[in-house]
């Protein structure tokens, strides 16, 4: 079951105006879901790229932040998105793992999935505060 994104990890406004559901933000591991909705097409009626990355992005944020209980501790440098399948309907699911934390900086790897199917693929650097 869904839970607010309150009550599993910090939310953002713009998280909120997307429509993210955090599910899980723990040791450094996030999922976050994503329903398709009219307000998130491009042109071509298609989940707009800027969208899937935002899910992206803030499942990584998410993972990041497990690492300090929670609490906003770093910022993106960097990311490089596969964008593999196009998304028309349904809901997404975003899993993010921290694959190397050191004291500077953090790298992030993220896979987004509509049922089996993988959407897309990132990777990303984020810089500790």
């Amino acid at each position: 079951m869904n839970q607010p994104m309150e009550e599993v990890g910090k939310s953002s406004a713009f998280g909120r105006l997307l429509g993210l559901q955090i599910v899980k933000a723990e040791a450094g591991e996030a999922v976050i879901r994503l329903n398709m909705h009219d307000g998130l097409r491009n042109l071509h009626g298609k989940l707009h790229g800027g969208a899937l990355f935002s899910l992206i992005d803030s499942a990584m944020g998410q993972a990041s932040h497990s690492l300090s209980d929670g609490e906003p501790s770093s910022v993106t440098l960097e990311c490089k998105v596969n964008y593999i399948r196009g998304v028309t309907e349904g809901e997404l699911s975003c899993r993010a793992w921290v694959v190397h934390a050191g004291r500077r900086t953090q790298v992030i790897e993220a896979e987004v999935h509509q049922h089996d199917k993988l959407v897309a693929k990132a990777q990303a650097t984020f810089a500790c505060l």
